[in-house]
């Protein structure tokens, strides 16, 4: 009993030092904190109580994270982060040029990956030297955290990057997501897709290549998840301007939806619709007479250089809106509503199919400042901006809106002048992302689906968005300025932005699970019921006013692009 007694003593001893042992404060459970290695041949572990052979025994065979997993591909080599979450670097598909592509048979790096500590190259782009990217570029990063064990059955969030479908990567800026991944306790699976015209313009008239990639994605994360601890059946679809744009594309393929339960669309800009084969067809013929190929002749286009490609892309893209207005300047290469794939737009211009998922969709206050700001750097005056609306809209739309309150010029500055880009800013805003967010938020409540709307009225100032000096304004929240928060990636965030970040992935750790975002004592955030919206505010108090985003005004008095050219 002494025995006993001094055995009880000396582990409680050891107990009470490692709770000097810092902990991080985003973790929730006791299981996450860093004890001390303890022989594994401990004979009295086998007498212990049952906590401490949780705790200390058996926590001390897996505090020394596996970097190596057996999966039903093979063995998967991975390397601690700094963190201490397990990152593993992943080859996921194959794709011959311009074909669909395949789900990966084997476990296999990535290319430009020597070991398992390296990242994958990105796919082809331009403004990207042609060391950094590889057409053999169908990869994803997973991210697995130290509380997710192999009997976890922890949720999986795959995140798809922005970039108008011509750029971004998986290693792109604030993509990071083992901070994400520890505080939502899930695996976070950040990926990449072909992009622009080897994505979406194949000269034998395939289409969507690229939306087919984030299927064998998902496809690829069916396979694997259980390996790694994951519940296959508990995948969330998250991404960010185009990348939301894809969620969007999957959620109208109904070969897609048994693959994800839950998604989240950041920032999509919905005005643009999908393009129908009409539009898509005008499109791939532009492209194809840039080619020195004809679009049979495979052998040919196969031997094409990538800057040949990218050249005939660029080309493309600074002449679609000419050739086809419809597909406009800002996102011309994108999803086409084929009815194969994606059979539904998803949108006002056609009945709205039954739904039945759950989604988040999320704007930031400020989605147009950083394209209004870039494109008048200096103060316009109250008539310039009517000329601008009438000019964008055409005269009967154009009075239209400007006669809405939300849009009327009243922004004095110091010296008396007058600046309507606040305004115009405002009205892009709401014209290219938040109101068809909302119309869509509606139709998909009102379709039997769950639909939580938010704006983030705080966020993290996203790399590049100082080019335009108003985007780091104190209150400015531009484009990308929520990827940062979500990830938890924001450098040296202030107190406002630290809590900001806490609660996301407080919400998140609850919506990858349930379906909902709600948590403890944050204010409760309701679902629409398909007429009036509840956006939450992000980083703000209560509810996002409604304004010009109000059913009878977009959407309604002013049509949206995808209207106005029938899409």
């Amino acid at each position: 009993m002494v025995a006993l007694l001094a055995l009880v003593a000396s582990l409680l001893a050891l107990s009470s030092q490692t709770a000097a042992v810092p902990v991080d404060a985003s973790r929730t459970s006791i299981a996450d904190l860093k004890f001390p290695s303890i022989p594994s041949g401990a004979w009295w572990c086998e007498y212990s109580p049952p906590w401490i052979q949780e705790f200390l025994c058996s926590r001390s065979l897996s505090t020394s994270l596996s970097t190596s997993v057996s999966t039903p591909l093979g063995t998967a080599e991975g390397a601690v982060d700094t963190s201490g979450v397990v990152r593993f670097a992943v080859k996921y598909g194959s794709a011959d040029r311009w074909q669909p592509s395949s789900v990966a048979t084997v476990w296999a790096l990535p290319s430009g990956a020597s070991n398992a500590s390296g990242l994958p190259l990105a796919c082809p782009q331009n403004d990207l030297d042609a060391s950094g990217y590889s057409e053999d570029c169908l990869s994803m990063i997973l991210y697995v955290p130290s509380s997710v064990t192999p009997a976890s059955n922890a949720p999986v969030l795959m995140w798809i990057h922005g970039g108008s479908f011509t750029s971004g990567s998986a290693t792109g800026a604030g993509l990071d997501g083992s901070a994400l991944a520890t505080a939502t306790g899930s695996i976070v699976a950040v990926i990449q897709y072909r992009l622009g015209a080897l994505g979406f313009m194949a000269p034998n008239g395939q289409t969507n290549l690229a939306v087919k990639d984030t299927i064998t994605a998902l496809q690829f994360l069916q396979t694997v998840a259980l390996s790694f601890g994951g519940d296959a059946s508990k995948i969330t679809v998250d991404g960010q301007s185009s990348g939301a744009n894809m969620i969007r594309a999957l959620l109208a393929a109904p070969s897609a939806s048994s693959l994800f339960e839950y998604a989240i669309l950041q920032s999509d800009p919905m005005d643009y619709g999908f393009l129908n084969t009409t539009m898509q067809s005008s499109l791939q013929n532009y492209f194809n007479q840039q080619l020195s190929c004809s679009a049979s002749d495979t052998s040919c286009l196969d031997s094409l250089s990538l800057d040949d490609i990218l050249t005939a892309q660029t080309s493309l893209s600074n002449n679609a809106y000419s050739t086809v207005p419809a597909a406009g300047q800002s996102e011309p290469i994108r999803p086409v509503r084929d009815g194969d794939l994606i059979t539904s737009p998803l949108d006002l211009t056609a009945p709205f199919p039954s739904q039945s998922k759950t989604i988040m969709v999320t704007n930031v206050v400020d989605e147009a400042m950083f394209t209004i700001y870039s494109e008048f750097p200096s103060a316009i005056s109250a008539s310039y901006y009517d000329d601008v609306v009438d000019g964008t809209f055409g005269s009967v739309s154009g009075s239209r809106l400007l006669s809405y309150s939300s849009y009327a010029p009243s922004t004095t500055n110091a010296d008396g002048t007058q600046d309507a880009r606040p305004q115009l800013s405002q009205m892009g805003t709401d014209q290219v992302w938040r109101c068809p967010t909302w119309t869509f938020a509606r139709n998909w409540a009102s379709s039997g689906g769950t639909a939580y709307v938010g704006m983030y009225t705080a966020g993290a100032s996203y790399p590049g968005n100082s080019d335009v000096p108003e985007c780091t304004d104190s209150g400015s929240v531009c484009h990308q300025d929520d990827i940062e928060i979500v990830f938890g990636t924001a450098p040296s965030p202030t107190s406002a932005q630290s809590a900001l970040i806490t609660e996301i992935q407080a919400r998140y750790y609850q919506f990858l699970r349930t379906g909902n975002p709600n948590s403890g004592s944050y204010a409760t955030w309701s679902a629409t019921d398909g007429q009036a919206i509840s956006a939450l505010e992000l980083g703000g108090s209560g509810t996002y006013a409604v304004g010009a985003c109000d059913p009878s005004q977009w959407g309604d008095a002013v049509p949206y692009d995808y209207q106005v050219y029938d899409i």
